[in-house]
């Protein structure tokens, strides 16, 4: 549940979610359902949840896998009244708290539908720049993410940043090789393509035997 200012009115947001197995964007296993007590016209709700699922519900995997019965839902009941001046677009400036708080809710539950995936143990997030563009970091990001192997480092808390490099490889994308730059649990552990040689891996290891790990690409 989340709170925002609409045309001086408090609104409400809520949310609910069920997760599986299956969990891979486009989307996952899953059934979510949004109300909100505002009186938006469905088709500025539509624009404001499609970009929300965009950089959460559609940004997570557990096993890269997808099903026939992703549903993401939102109802706006109207039921704390209608402002002052209709709503016609999703731009409207009235409307930048409201977003603000729906991508908030969207990223919690998809957190903890990824966080709930079968056999999860650590939560895996990876942010990727100098990429081409967004589309480009998507889907490195996903490389690295559904690889087997780096899954399979983390759950072995090895900081192995080679498998991190080939799944960068891997995904089709540009990225040059000696402008990369690794860094996990805040510890750059490569720089220029290589290791960098002030690294140290028991630095690291505290990070690796937590249960959120933390990894950045740099792609140049």
């Amino acid at each position: 549940t989340v709170t925002a200012k609409l045309d001086g009115r408090t609104v409400t947001i809520n949310g609910i979610a069920k997760g599986s197995g299956m969990i891979a964007p486009d989307m996952a296993t899953m059934l979510v359902f949004i109300f909100t007590d505002a009186a938006i016209p469905s088709k500025v709700l539509q624009k404001l949840l499609s970009r929300s699922v965009g950089s959460s519900f559609n940004c997570i995997t557990v096993d890269g896998d997808t099903s026939t019965s992703d549903t993401v839902l939102m109802f706006a009941t109207g039921a704390a009244g209608k402002p002052a001046k209709a709503l016609a677009s999703a731009a409207d400036a009235r409307l930048k708290g409201f977003a603000k708080a729906l991508d908030s809710l969207c990223l919690d539950l998809a957190l903890q539908v990824a966080r709930d995936g079968e056999g999860a143990e650590k939560l895996i997030e990876i942010a990727v720049t100098g990429a081409e563009n967004d589309k480009a970091a998507h889907r490195i990001a996903m490389s690295v993410a559904n690889s087997p192997l780096v899954k399979t480092a983390i759950a072995g808390e090895d900081a192995n940043w080679g498998r991190v490099v080939m799944a960068i490889g891997k995904a089709g994308e540009k990225a040059i090789r000696d402008k990369l730059r690794i860094t996990i649990g805040g510890v750059t552990v490569a720089r220029n393509g290589m290791r960098d040689p002030a690294y140290r891996e028991a630095e690291i290891m505290p990070h690796m035997k937590g249960r959120h790990i933390v990894i950045e690409a740099d792609v140049g």
